[in-house]
């Protein structure tokens, strides 16, 4: 897969357009209020969000055009449906929403043949989780989502599964003024979270030697055991920005164990 090319679906992706804060947040008001040029310069300035997204699916046999049409298809949703009132980024509205498309296509072309009756259970349940995670600001429930749809939560857990594919710990997820994001980055750290290491003299000298915003991003990623989404909103930073401070802090500490 060219996966690096310049054109990709007829468009020169070296002349893709960068939007500024403030021009994303005029023109998503006047999209809002059915500006349909503002929506096509919008959808135009967030195109390099796609480009950097089907980078992490290089592994596919599937064309990088298609499964940038296919990207296209999930930010132009995330578009249409974000809610300004809901406090959070586009960006972080947006990714999941185009790799879900993004999965949905590479599924219903596997392979491996799964049953019509479950990829619409599954489909079910995930357009349930989507509208129940916008609404309520917060992931629900198998069983809140078998509520939802009138299914079984044993049914919708089989299918669920059965349209699973394996995602490495590196794969990558986006990437924000060259620093990538991982999917090991968006997890919680619940081992050492339930471990003693604090105890650990050696570590505790190396965690004192960092600076302030440092360390609390080490207490709050590995004593707390939260995500870098959650520690970016209580620092007010990027997520982007948490996962440059974390591995700087990582290397100096681990460059002081080794002393």
């Amino acid at each position: 897969m060219a996966f690096h090319k310049v054109e990709i679906c007829g468009v020169n992706t070296a002349t893709l357009p960068v939007l500024s804060k403030e021009e994303r947040e005029e023109l998503m008001v006047k999209l809002k209020a059915g500006d349909t040029n503002a929506r096509e310069r919008f959808i135009q300035g967030n195109l390099r969000l796609v480009l950097s997204i089907i980078k992490r699916f290089s592994n596919s046999e599937e064309n990088a055009d298609d499964l940038f049409q296919i990207g296209c298809i999930g930010l132009i949703k995330a578009i249409d449906n974000f809610d300004m009132t809901m406090g959070v980024q586009l960006s972080t509205y947006c990714v999941p929403m185009i790799i879900g498309e993004i999965r949905r296509y590479l599924r219903d072309n596997n392979s491996i043949r799964v049953s019509r009756s479950l990829r619409d259970t599954a489909y079910k349940a995930i357009y349930a989780r989507e509208n129940y995670t916008r609404q309520n600001l917060r992931e629900p429930t198998i069983m809140e989502i078998a509520s939802e749809i009138g299914i079984d939560k044993e049914e919708i857990v089989y299918a669920l599964d059965a349209i699973q594919s394996p995602v490495s710990l590196y794969d990558p997820v986006y990437s924000e003024g060259g620093d990538t994001l991982y999917v090991m980055d968006q997890i919680s750290d619940k081992k050492n979270k339930e471990e003693n290491w604090v105890e650990d003299l050696s570590l505790q000298e190396a965690i004192k030697r960092l600076d302030e915003r440092e360390r609390r991003i080490v207490n709050l990623r590995y004593f707390e055991g939260k995500t870098q989404m959650e520690v970016a909103e209580e620092i007010g930073i990027s997520q982007a920005q948490v996962s440059r401070l974390e591995k700087n802090a990582l290397k100096r500490m681990k460059s002081y164990l080794a002393m």
